[in-house]
């Protein structure tokens, strides 16, 4: 089963990290992602533009609306995604628990619903 894990984190402190500590962060992350692919757990994984590059989009009353920046004023912002295999919930949350973004934030863990086999039916 897919389960999709949302990385969230507070921008502010990932800004105030030094860089070397952000270099060490992204080549921790690098080695993760290659070792859930080489595992074949992951789908793919993306890390995200900061929150000031979110635009919003609505559709109310039929008519677009897109304002800029996130819908919800949060502490956290989400950060990128990755998008992995698993037998179950509990593998899914222990995958989510190694990666590195869960130390500085959190990972929300989701499952995958398949719209097509949703619509036909088991």
């Amino acid at each position: 089963m897919r389960y999709l894990c949302l990385v969230y984190a507070d921008e502010a402190t990932l800004n105030a990290l030094p860089q070397p500590e952000v270099d060490a962060l992204i080549d921790e992350t690098l080695a993760t992602n290659q070792a859930l692919a080489e595992s074949g757990q992951l789908v793919l994984a993306e890390a995200l533009e900061q929150v000031e590059a979110a635009t919003t989009v609505r559709v109310r009353n039929r008519r677009l609306s897109a304002t800029d920046g996130p819908f919800a004023e949060t502490r956290e912002q989400l950060g990128g995604f990755v998008l992995i295999e698993a037998r179950d919930l509990n593998e899914a949350i222990q995958i989510a628990g190694r990666l590195p973004s869960a130390r500085l934030g959190s990972v929300e863990v989701r499952p995958v619903i398949d719209l097509q086999r949703e619509r036909s039916g088991p």
